[in-house]
């Protein structure tokens, strides 16, 4: 940790800087008593939607992406990751190029936006591991699909999430590692030689480990131990209490070890909407509750997640019993490593800052400012 006292421009006041690891600095008063923070930009891999705007409607605009990305910076989020799921490839093929023309009208959407997630088409069939997302339209990998997908975006996609269980699924992961493209596994119903084929083709994340899974695994063997395991694998994980119980979030992040963890928010629409039932393309019924939890109506079943990153890296302080630094580093460098290295608070690198209060304990880092390439874009 590097310390570096001054004096703060706006009040005169005598001040300390603490800088942790290229991740997060604490300004401090003189007296000590009264803190806030600055870190690198938080980065979602893992957005569907936020605050009723919906990226899996059919019914995508430039005027939608554009709102998201104004909402995301009020939660501190300087970087993501739309995310289509699984759908007609007319449908993925519309939103594409919509999200691509979005980047060329729309300056603060272009830097924002830093590629496309597929979540899908090629995940399990199965009840369970198929989550929400529609059966007609879960099929198996197609690179002519993939190439498809990429002309008419202008080559965004970087992530694609899907099942190694399908016929073509190892040559599928070849090319599309071979293109720079990051193939990560989920909403799977895989044997572990399976996975382990799939760590071998060039898969390198598991998508959401632990949820987008049947109710009911082996104790051993099964995907979720071999995930674990595979140490060319990096976790994304959904720390928001719901998704994975905290006993379950804490060993799977002493698993895979700091380095190979990513915290994503998998984010739908009805995230940060009012409590109530909510009539949805994706899932049909679906239930906000008063606590926030999203599940499908009248059943236990998640459908999509409520809380932003910011939620989730405070929540992960608790459940894991790490230190603030270490779970902003969950949400910020380490998924900055598979954007080009964004993520870092260092001189030289990309001016993506985020300025916060946080106290231990609080669900929720509270957003101050959030600055985009330099450039202040939300200011509470």
């Amino acid at each position: 940790m590097t310390i570096v006292d001054g004096i703060d421009p706006a009040t005169g006041k005598g001040i300390s800087i603490e800088i942790a690891d290229g991740v997060i600095a604490a300004i401090r008063s003189a007296d000590g008593k009264n803190a806030s923070y600055i870190s690198a930009g938080l980065i979602d891999l893992q957005v569907n939607g936020f605050r009723g705007l919906d990226l899996n409607s059919g019914k995508l605009t430039s005027n939608t992406l554009l709102s998201l990305c104004e909402e995301l910076l009020s939660v501190g989020v300087t970087s993501w990751l739309p995310t289509l799921i699984t759908a007609s490839e007319s449908s993925l093929l519309s939103a594409l190029e919509t999200i691509a023309n979005s980047r060329c009208d729309h300056r603060l959407i272009e830097e924002m936006v830093a590629g496309l997630h597929i979540e899908g088409p090629s995940i399990s069939g199965e009840d369970g591991p198929r989550g929400a997302h529609p059966l007609a339209h879960v099929r198996a990998p197609s690179i002519a699909e993939f190439e498809r997908w990429q002309k008419v975006s202008g080559g965004l996609v970087k992530m694609v999430t899907l099942a190694p269980e399908h016929d073509g699924t190892l040559d599928y992961i070849r090319f599309l590692s071979a293109h720079g493209v990051v193939v990560a596994l989920g909403h799977t119903a895989a044997t572990p030689a399976e996975i382990h084929s799939a760590a071998e083709a060039g898969a390198t994340v598991s998508t959401h480990l632990g949820n987008g899974a049947s109710a009911m695994l082996a104790r051993h063997p099964n995907f979720i131990w071999a995930q674990l395991a595979d140490d060319r694998l990096t976790a994304t994980l959904i720390a928001d209490g719901w998704h994975l119980p905290a006993d379950a979030f804490k060993a799977m992040l002493r698993a895979k070890g700091i380095e190979r963890t990513i915290l994503v928010s998998d984010m739908v629409a009805l995230a940060g909407m009012p409590a109530g039932l909510y009539e949805q393309a994706v899932g049909g019924s679906v239930e906000v509750s008063s606590e926030g939890r999203i599940s499908i109506a009248g059943t236990p079943y998640l459908a999509g997640a409520s809380l932003p990153l910011c939620a989730n890296v405070a929540i992960a302080t608790a459940m894991a019993e790490i230190p603030l630094a270490v779970a902003l580093r969950l949400a910020t460098e380490n998924p900055g490593r598979l954007l080009g290295g964004r993520g870092r608070l260092e001189v030289g690198a990309r001016a993506d800052l985020v300025r916060f209060d946080w106290a231990e304990g609080a669900h929720a880092l509270e957003i101050r400012e959030t600055w985009v390439r330099g450039e202040k874009r939300f200011q509470r």
